[in-house]
């Protein structure tokens, strides 16, 4: 049996809130001012500045400092914000990791780091910010990770990376890495590959799903990169939602409406949802006769019926939205 290091111990200062709103994660390269200027008037949730693979090798050193600048000097008002460091194979990690949370980690939420194969890379990651945040004298264990699975070796060890730090936010799909990692015949980021009649992603999202909520993390799923085909960004996005999925990344401004309705319920199912919690709490109170189950309309609600609600009415309250329906006491 392989032993994996501890985790970190749980922040000094208390626990941290990391169940962010996360329908849409919008994608910057890090070395474009231009388009992290026009990022901070989107309306996604979460933008991740990116330091991977949205920047060429020769500009990552100077991408850093670009980084630090937009985090300290933008307006990110409503929206998590997130560095996306190289993965711990490359040399430019560490620097990647010094230069941003030294610069800016009082702007900073969460460091995503890539092509995560093992939980010890988490644990490195968690024991640098630490160290960072000492010397600097900034809170320790608010700034989240975000764990990303881009190769076979990754979904393999995505239980034991979902318990590798308290700083864990969210799991995230790769499927461009990682379809080239398992060889999958296709060219298309997030489409089916050709021949295959099933749903050849069905495997891999279950499995991240099951270790972000087994932990009570997040997942996010991946891109899609034809960015000019919005419905076929839907259906995608679709699959994640029906299965569970918090959210998605976006590359492209068009992508981002169309992610925040797909993670966010109807209305219709929105005000259920809350009718079924106000219904619940009076039939189990003393005015409502204690009961343990009752109907609603031609429904019958118990507690289970409570915990589906309370997952729909907390998505809708994140995304802001407004009930157009109240319970009604029934008279006596």
């Amino acid at each position: 049996m392989t032993a994996h290091p501890s985790p970190a111990a749980p922040p000094a200062g208390g626990s941290f809130d990391r169940l962010r709103p996360r329908r849409s994660c919008l994608a910057v390269p890090g070395s474009n001012p231009r388009f992290l200027e026009k990022a901070q008037g989107l309306p996604a949730d979460q933008v991740f500045l990116d330091l991977e693979d949205a920047c060429a090798p020769l500009a990552k050193p100077e991408a850093r400092h670009t980084v630090v600048k937009f985090l300290n000097e933008g307006d990110w008002t409503g929206k998590t914000r997130v560095v996306r460091v190289n993965d711990w194979t490359t040399e430019w990690t560490y620097r990647d990791v010094v230069t941003v949370v030294e610069g800016a980690g009082p702007n900073l939420d969460c460091v995503m780091l890539p092509k995560v194969q093992s939980a010890e890379q988490v644990v490195a990651l968690d024991l640098l910010l630490t160290q960072i945040e000492k010397t600097m004298g900034f809170e320790v264990g608010r700034i989240g990770i975000e764990a990303q699975i881009e190769n076979a070796r990754g979904l393999n060890n995505v239980n034991e990376i979902a318990q590798a730090s308290p700083r864990l936010e969210t799991i995230i799909f790769g499927p461009a890495d990682f379809m080239a990692s398992i060889n999958m015949k296709s060219l298309v980021v997030g489409e089916q590959p050709p021949g295959y009649p099933a749903d050849a992603y069905h495997y891999i999202l279950m499995k991240i799903l099951m270790a972000a909520r087994a932990n009570d993390l997040q997942a996010i799923d991946g891109p899609y990169l034809q960015i000019r085909n919005v419905d076929g960004f839907r259906e995608v996005a679709g699959r994640a939602a029906a299965l569970g999925f918090d959210g998605k990344w976006v590359l492209h401004p068009g992508q981002v409406d169309a992610a925040n309705e797909v993670f966010s319920p109807s209305q219709e199912d929105y005000d259920h949802a809350e009718l079924i919690l106000d219904a619940y709490a009076y039939y189990t109170s003393e005015a409502g006769g204690k009961k343990g189950s009752a109907m609603l309309g031609d429904e019958m609600i118990d507690e289970a019926s409570r915990k589906m609600a309370l997952v729909v009415a907390g998505k809708g309250r994140a995304a802001g939205m407004r009930r157009t329906s109240t319970f009604e006491i029934p008279e006596a």
